[in-house]
């Protein structure tokens, strides 16, 4: 039993080398931009960006430091907002997937296909901006970053809801309720600790949006102080001239030796790092709930 064939053993080299082609594939675009955020601004645009810096500088990353006061603020903005948008999302989305499991209550269904339907369509840029700014008033609020189109979706429900339908026994949920425990007990207290492998998905596919975002900055905040880590590192590098500016009203930066090249790849590397590290402490959860959530109900 324990001998592998001959054709098994092709098999698996074979697959070892595919993953290590598409792990590399994946790893180098990292390195790559790593090594060039320490490569000094004119090796950069003389040599172009190599895997090994021609001439190895921390500028960049000076640059940006000298910043941090603004840099850090945005950082405690998108630390806030990842928090509070994560944790809401992972509650509601829960409720909402509890409820489309429940069987005998009338209209389930077609609150089902209604679910279905915003995955296919959307009121459009307009009228969703009209009513987060007219009728709930999140302009320039940090409610502007977290309420709108990340806090929850039909994808993320229907993974739970398939999640808590395959894998949560039904007789356990009957043998609570016979006990006398409500719907809220049986929520809280058994179907989301037997719920972790997907709610760990759902809260890193989550956590990942509200970090990763900007748009929402973008159409709702005018405010610098509300700015995210994201807007703010994206206005600067559309325009490195942005961030010569406040620190030239502090006397301390020479305009004209501004990393450009180099300082975009810094930035990159400030604001993907938080992700990076999070990730490996997930990703044995991430793999069985997507899995396990990807089943048809």
């Amino acid at each position: 039993m324990g001998i592998k064939s001959k054709q098994e053993k092709i098999f698996t080299g074979a697959a070892h080398v595919v993953l290590i082609f598409l792990c590399l594939l994946a790893v180098i675009p990292f390195w790559l931009l790593i090594a060039s955020s320490f490569t000094e601004e004119q090796a950069a645009v003389n040599y172009g960006y190599q895997f090994w810096p021609t001439v190895f500088s921390t500028e960049a990353y000076q640059y940006i430091l000298r910043q941090w006061s603004q840099i850090g603020h945005a950082y405690g903005i998108t630390i806030i907002v990842t928090a509070i948008g994560t944790t809401a999302a992972i509650l509601f989305i829960s409720m909402f997937a509890y409820g489309l499991i429940q069987k005998d209550v009338p209209g389930m269904k077609v609150i089902f296909i209604l679910v279905l339907i915003t995955m296919l369509f959307s009121g459009g840029i307009v009228p969703t901006y009209y009513i987060y700014t007219n009728v709930i008033h999140v302009k320039n609020t940090i409610w502007g970053l977290i309420l709108p189109n990340l806090l929850m979706n039909g994808f993320t429900v229907i993974l739970v809801k398939n999640y808590f339908d395959n894998n949560i026994p039904k007789d356990l949920i009957e043998a609570a309720e016979v006990d006398g425990a409500n719907h809220v007990h049986i929520l809280f207290k058994l179907v989301m600790p037997l719920s972790k492998p997907i709610l760990a998905t759902i809260g890193l596919l989550t956590g990942i949006s509200y970090w990763n975002d900007w748009t929402n900055g973008l159409y709702y905040i005018n405010d610098e102080s509300l700015y995210s880590i994201q807007q703010l590192l994206n206005k600067m590098n559309e325009n490195i001239q942005f961030l010569a500016t406040n620190a030239a009203a502090l006397g301390n930066i020479n305009v004209g030796s501004m990393p450009s090249n180099t300082v975009r790849m810094a930035i990159a590397v400030v604001a993907i790092l938080p992700v990076l590290v999070i990730y490996p402490f997930f990703q044995k959860y991430f793999s069985r709930g997507i899995t396990m959530g990807a089943v048809k109900g």
